[in-house]
């Protein structure tokens, strides 16, 4: 039996060039999946997946890393994704989620959902830096896949801009702590105004800097958050905000909401010392990333 020729993805083939090699072996429909907010010690955390159509279609102008892009640019790269992903879909976890079963235990279960949840099913799937198991279809996990594969670049992009999205809307609901601005990481101001104010809903216990100044720094890293820590704060109305189109909220292990239709980093705050504010354009460094 003849074994088939390797096929060798060169480092400087571009954005497109692993997908286009996975084509070429017949895996015609290629999924991308990564995440936003990992390292965030507020708010929820995002999963993304999606399918770019071969050929010139799929090759989407400014497409990158989200964390390489400015806002503006991002936005405008999530148009693109949208209009022109075969599909995508969008996972959002709330914050008490992830502090009652983990942050990697929902993000891997974030992830299998958006990939399960593509009205297109993927051939193969590519994930950014660890694999996700449980998928009925080859896969590879690829460092820094967002500045590797386009349609892990596509699905970071989603994840990020759904989550800005919600984070803008919570500083509305939980004014003070600047979350339009840091969008729930540990920067100086941040981490000031959880001094100043203490944590609100949208905080996540599980964080040491947060159990620290709710006074819970001695319990269990899940403990849930105290009855009456979110005393005086407005409650959110119901549901998350700041969801596009083909986005849906849900806990991991419950029935998807909907999915996209055609044209339709670990736990980095525990213990983290406060970064400075990122310039537009750099919230790779607000990601756990390095410049």
């Amino acid at each position: 039996m003849l074994t088939p020729p390797r096929t060798v993805v060169r480092r400087d083939g571009g954005l497109y060039a692993l997908e286009r090699a996975l084509q070429r072996r017949g895996f015609r429909y290629v999924a991308g999946a990564d995440e936003a907010g990992r390292g965030a010690c507020a708010g929820p955390l995002v999963a993304a997946a999606a399918v770019l159509p071969e050929g010139r279609r799929g090759e989407i102008d400014e497409l990158a890393d989200s964390k390489l892009l400015t806002p503006a640019a991002r936005e405008r790269v999530y148009d693109e994704v949208v209009a022109r992903a075969l599909a995508y879909a969008v996972v959002v976890i709330p914050a008490e989620e992830v502090d009652a079963r983990g942050l990697h235990v929902c993000n891997l279960a974030a992830m299998r959902r958006a990939l399960a949840s593509l009205t297109t099913r993927p051939e193969y799937v590519l994930t950014d830096g660890f694999g996700v198991d449980g998928l009925d279809v080859p896969g590879l996990a690829v460092w820094k896949g967002d500045r590797v594969a386009a349609c892990v670049a596509a699905a970071s992009v989603l994840a990020k801009v759904t989550r800005d999205r919600i984070m803008v809307e919570l500083d509305e609901r939980f004014p003070g702590y600047g979350f339009a601005e840091h969008k729930g990481y540990i920067t100086a101001e941040h981490s000031a105004a959880l001094r100043a104010l203490g944590p609100c809903r949208e905080h996540r216990f599980s964080y040491v800097n947060v159990a620290a100044v709710s006074g819970r720094d001695g319990r269990p890293p899940r403990a849930r958050r105290p009855a009456g820590a979110d005393a005086g704060r407005p409650e959110p109305a119901a549901g998350l905000p700041g969801l596009g189109p083909g986005a849906f909220a849900g806990r991991p292990d419950e029935p998807v909401g909907r999915s996209g239709a055609p044209g339709g980093t670990v736990g980095v705050a525990l213990g983290e010392q406060p970064r400075p504010p990122a310039s537009v354009g750099e919230d790779v460094v607000m990601e756990g990333g390095v410049r």
